[in-house]
């Protein structure tokens, strides 16, 4: 017997609302090797896509909580979610301030 919980439909349901759902993956995630210019430009694509998706915070929120390593998830890229997770892990907390 697992001692993990099964998944809750509830909780992924967001994702069905997802605008992406509707766009070719590869939009959303680079391919190997791909860089500079190129990159940057699929990735604002993407963002393009994500800024008028009715769940944008949702699938931020889901990115950040379980650390998605891959593509660009709520208009961030894997790259920016890090930088925002490593600010937020160097932030103190008020009972450190203590």
């Amino acid at each position: 017997m697992s001692a993990e919980p099964a998944p809750v439909a509830e909780l992924w349901e967001w994702q069905y609302r997802g605008l992406c759902r509707n766009v070719s993956p590869e939009v959303f995630f680079h391919p190997e090797g791909e860089r500079g210019a190129a990159r940057r430009r699929r990735d604002e694509m993407a963002k393009r896509v994500c800024h008028e998706c009715p769940v944008l915070e949702q699938c931020r929120e889901h990115a950040l909580r379980v650390h998605e390593p891959f593509g660009v998830w709520g208009a961030m890229t894997e790259a920016e979610r890090e930088d925002l997770l490593e600010a937020a892990h160097r932030m103190p907390t008020r009972a450190s301030l203590n």
